[in-house]
Formats: C-alpha cells, structure tokens, sequence
C-alpha cells in the first residue's frame, strides 16, 4: 500500500470513527443498540474495513461492545460515568483556569468577552442551542489558553462525552442566565491574572452544572437507554 493509499485509508477510518462517536454521544444510538458493519458502511458509502477499524476504536474508547460472532453494541454513557466525568472536569477546568491567567492572549480574551456577550443575549431569549454551542466556545478558548495540549485534549474529550447532557441542562432557564454569570466570574478572574480564583471559581462552575442536573432529574436523559439504574 503506498503512502497515498494509506494516508486515504487513515483518514477514511478517522471519519467513519468520528461519525459514529458524535451519533453515539447525541443519543442517535441508544444503549444496547446492535451496529452492523453493512449498514454502516452503505449509509456512510464506505467499505467494511474502515467502519470494522472504527468499532475497533469505539470499544477502546467503552463507547462500543463488541462481541465475537455475535455483534457490536452500543455501550454508550451512563448516569454513572456522568457523574465521574463532572468531578473529574470539575479538576481539570481548574488547572486549566489557573494555567489560562499565565498563557492567554488578548485576542483569547476578546473571543471570551464576545461569548459571553452573546451568551447573555441568548440565554434572555432561551436560545438552547446557541447557547449551547457558546459554552462549547467559551470552554475551547479557555482549553487554547491554557497551554497545555494534553490537558486540552482530555478537557475536549470530557466536554464532548457530555455534551447530550449539557445541552439538556441548558434548558433550565434559571441555569441559562446562572451558567453566563460563572463565565463571566471565571473570565473576569483570569483578567486579574487570579489563578487561585480561577481555579476555585472554574470548580465551582462544574459542580453546580452538575448539581443542577440532578435537581433536575439526570436520569430523565437517559430514560429509554436502559440506563435509568446504572447511577
């Protein structure tokens, strides 16, 4: 195989993976739910292989059960892995914070100061989606800023394990205008080059983003998942 060929076929597996990944963390696929490799491969006009190199790459991840002549199955996230995920995000957001106030830049901080500003105008309005996709924005900026590509790269991960959670949690309208106010706490400590306060506030952030969940019901996502007793 030339260098062409397989650069092709590296990619093509990386699509195929990223694909199924993105359906299987938005609820797309419920947990439980068998993936056959033909299917796959005719509604994404791919050949068995790469979908094949793909569940290979979701079970690494535990996002697939592959059972040997039998099938695959999606294995998805839990009530239980949220709650992991959250305490262990609740750490990293800090560190990554902390880091921010020492490496950001003044473009970083203009693209924090125009999320939040457009933040706050779709939260008045309940725009979950846009506001959605703010958080997110908000969230890599201060990912960049912090300088640390491996610890950008777990926080990325993280936040897209979660992100059928998240945006449900954006529903809340008290949340909505809540979630802008620590953004703004967290970005304003980071001006004043506060990496105490940033990290403390950053925590804080995550652990009421969860704790709203569960006021809420956090098993209600999950219901029709088999999930509803795995938290």
């Amino acid at each position: 195989m030339g260098k062409k060929e397989e650069s092709e076929r590296y990619s093509l597996r990386g699509k195929v993976f990223h694909t199924l990944r993105d359906d299987i963390l938005s609820g797309k696929y419920k947990d439980h739910e068998e993936l056959r490799e033909m299917a796959i491969s005719e509604e994404l006009g791919v050949s068995r292989t790469p979908v094949r190199e793909a569940f290979r790459q979701l079970e690494l991840e535990g996002l697939l059960t592959v059972i040997p002549n039998k099938g695959a199955y999606v294995s998805g996230i839990t009530v239980k892995d949220v709650a992991d995920i959250y305490e262990m995000r609740g750490l990293l957001e800090g560190l990554c914070a902390k880091k921010a106030t020492e490496h950001i830049t003044s473009e970083q901080m203009e693209q924090l100061e125009e999320v939040i500003y457009l933040s706050r105008f779709h939260a008045m309005k309940g725009h979950t989606e846009q506001l959605t996709e703010l958080d997110t924005r908000f969230h890599d900026v201060l990912y960049q800023a912090c300088n640390s590509k491996m610890l950008m790269q777990q926080l990325r991960s993280f936040h897209e394990y979660v992100q059928r959670v998240r945006r449900w949690g954006l529903h809340d309208d008290h949340r909505r205008i809540i979630c802008v106010d620590e953004h703004e706490k967290i970005m304003e400590a980071i001006r004043e080059k506060d990496g105490d306060k940033a990290e403390a506030l950053a925590n804080l952030h995550m652990k009421n983003a969860y704790a709203n969940m569960l006021k809420n019901g956090l098993e209600k996502v999950f219901e029709g998942n088999g999930e509803k007793n795995n938290g």
